[in-house]
């Protein structure tokens, strides 16, 4: 046969197979798609992207395809929900597959870290078994502008900043040196109410009969509120209305320190304009029993329910490539997030991975820094997103000094109680 002759022979049978051969349709029969439904930001999209492609490509039967099809209109097979959407999604008549019963029936072990009593309870049954994947776990951490303290005349690798007390110093002498916004926090409530309570092992929420109801307007609480109502006043404290304008004005260098998810650190050396350093948040030592431990949330893959065997088999080998320990590894550097199995967290201390995952180190440490006490662990009746947001609106006027502290949070309280 001459060469040209097997030229066209060959381009024949490709566009042959093109136009739909049994070959090709048996092909695309054999080979299943599972959606996968995400609203995460822009920069964790992106390494989402990476995961299921690097899935895609050492799977031939299997593939995961991303979809804007939301549980509202049809449920696709995996969902990756927070907030509001998680709510709605977990509230009333169940939609999902028990994580944990779907890889027991799929035969494949679900290799993760037991859910700690400081995680967000939403993906977590009575028993502490896991119903979906918490695949963006973050805490609440301090990051600082390198640069700025250097330009303040401190040296950012001796600058104590352990209490609040000492923090207060460091923003002192940036703001005399001319640093207009010394200081921001991208989520107050979350910052302020949950988790310096938990990291002082004060309580904010209390039995009401037999349910339990939202308390943080206590002394500490209060105590704190009005101290940052005071370094507001004082230009210390700059509060912006939305969490990423605050987590923009630190990454562009206009504020020198925030308190942020530990998560944003990826972003904010992705940003690349400015030198950060991560540590734990402040504590007030004189306050007995601090520092405790913080609390962890953020968004978890969901199973939808009602598929079929085969497809939560697929599923079931999906979450279990996102569980290896080079994908953990890969996924915590390009995302921010926590490690989800022991794997993932012994990589995180690992020194030939430099300061990739000093994020994750600090937010495990301080996780972890003693165990965790009734007082200290997550509250699912003040992780609710209604109540966040109450509680931002009332700290809206002491930020404005048109609310004294106590009268904000005893408002808060009161509006989330009456709350569903």
């Amino acid at each position: 046969m001459n060469t040209k002759r097997f030229k066209l022979m060959a381009a024949a049978v490709t566009v042959f197979a093109a136009a739909g051969s049994p070959w090709a349709v048996a092909q695309a029969a054999a080979q299943q798609q599972i959606e996968l439904f995400h609203r995460l930001p822009d920069t964790k999209a992106a390494a989402l992207q990476d995961l299921v492609e690097r899935f895609n490509a050492q799977s031939k039967d299997v593939q995961v395809v991303l979809s804007a099809t939301d549980w509202r209109s049809a449920a696709p097979h995996m969902l990756i929900l927070e907030g509001d959407d998680e709510e709605d999604f977990v509230a009333g008549k169940p939609r999902f597959k028990p994580l944990y019963a779907l890889m027991k029936e799929s035969g494949a072990p679900l290799q993760t870290l037991r859910p700690p009593a400081m995680m967000t309870r939403t993906p977590v049954d009575t028993k502490g078994q896991l119903l979906a994947l918490p695949v963006g776990l973050s805490t609440p951490v301090l990051f600082l502008n390198r640069d700025a303290l250097r330009r303040a005349g401190m040296n950012p690798d001796t600058t104590r900043i352990n209490t609040w007390f000492e923090l207060q110093e460091t923003l002192g002498r940036l703001a005399d040196t001319g640093h207009t916004c010394p200081y921001t926090v991208s989520e107050p409530g979350r910052v302020m109410v949950e988790n310096l309570s938990a990291w002082h092992n004060e309580p904010v929420a209390k039995q009401q009969g037999k349910a339990t109801v939202p308390s943080f307007n206590g002394m500490f609480q209060v105590k704190h509120v009005a101290m940052m109502a005071s370094w507001t006043r004082a230009r210390y404290l700059h509060v912006f209305p939305q969490q990423a304008e605050a987590e923009q004005r630190f990454a562009s260098g206009d504020c020198a320190v925030i308190a942020a998810p530990s998560a944003s650190w990826a972003d904010f050396r992705r940003a690349g304009k400015v030198d950060v350093a991560v540590s734990r948040l402040p504590y007030y030592d004189d306050f007995p029993g601090a520092p405790q431990n913080t609390v962890a949330d953020g968004p978890a893959l969901w199973a939808a329910a009602g598929k079929k065997p085969a497809e939560y088999k697929a599923i079931a080998r999906f979450v279990s490539f996102w569980l290896q320990a080079d994908n953990q590894v890969a996924w915590q550097r390009e995302t921010g997030y926590l490690p989800l199995n022991r794997a993932g967290l012994l990589a995180s201390r690992s020194e030939l991975l430099g300061e990739d995952l000093e994020n994750v180190r600090v937010a495990v440490d301080q996780l972890g820094n003693k165990p965790a006490t009734a007082q200290s662990s997550a509250q699912p009746v003040v992780e609710r997103q209604k109540v966040r947001r109450i509680l931002d609106e009332e700290l809206a006027g002491v930020w404005a000094d048109e609310k004294a502290a106590k009268e904000a949070l005893d408002n808060a309280v009161m509006r989330a109680q009456g709350s569903k």
